[in-house]
């Protein structure tokens, strides 16, 4: 199972936030660059990014910063927040971004899904699934739609992707462990899509789980910025 530390972006800084809630922000680093650097120089091969401002605005608005990251740590790095047209996909990948994640156009325009594993490939493509009660929840988290999570991830899977971030809101930044019944759900499922755990993560025996559970990588935030993982643990898991 991959681990993903995230980094999440808002003003500038690396921050964490309360059931996604802008209002109940933390700010964890306010060097997003040397949090980077950080998880590069611990051994982490791969980090998940969040613009949260963009996912506000609708558009790449810490596109500069997030590429000055990939560039200064050599992480692997893949990308979500705001992403609303195919020439912001293409300009992250083509300043070396590995994986962009559409979440909110997944629901809005499926066809944008398609559009995009076209033009680039499921490699590059990730759908990032937030669920609020088992329903998707959009425009970072702000509103939420009549959709649940496991229809549309399988009408996505039908549509070619091949890799899926799901995240309960509920328990993103609560520190009281994942969404499991969601996850053995979403595994059992899909037939060949892989899902990415994220949200709730308190605790090393909480990766064990969701790692026997069958997921193929876990986001880990909240967890490790208040020490209650350390790096060296996130990498026995081949961080």
């Amino acid at each position: 199972m991959q681990i993903l530390p995230a980094i999440d972006i808002k003003d500038g800084q690396a921050v964490r936030l309360f059931k996604g809630d802008f209002n109940q922000k933390t700010v964890v680093n306010p060097d997003v660059l040397d949090q980077a650097k950080t998880f590069a120089e611990a051994g982490i091969d791969f980090i998940h990014v969040v613009d949260l401002d963009g996912a506000v605005d609708g558009r790449a608005t810490n596109r500069d910063l997030i590429a000055q990251l990939k560039q200064v740590s050599g992480l692997g790095v893949e990308v979500g927040g705001g992403i609303r047209t195919l020439e912001q996909i293409e300009d992250y990948l083509n300043v070396g971004i590995d994986r962009v994640i559409v979440g909110s156009m997944a629901v809005k325009n499926p066809d944008f899904v398609k559009a995009a594993l076209e033009q680039f490939g499921s490699d590059k493509i990730v759908v990032g699934i937030d669920a609020k009660n088992g329903y998707v929840a959009t425009e970072g988290w702000l509103e939420t739609s009549t959709v649940d999570y496991i229809s549309l991830a399988k009408e996505m899977e039908k549509m070619g992707v091949k890799l899926f971030v799901y995240t309960d809101v509920d328990r993103d930044g609560t520190l009281t462990g994942p969404n499991y019944a969601h996850y053995e759900r979403l595994v059992a499922e899909l037939t060949t899509a892989k899902v990415i755990a994220s949200g709730g993560i308190a605790e090393l025996g909480n990766l064990t789980k969701l790692q026997d559970i069958g997921v193929a990588g876990t986001i880990v935030g909240k967890a490790y910025y208040n020490g209650n993982i350390s790096l060296d643990e996130l990498k026995t898991f081949g961080g």
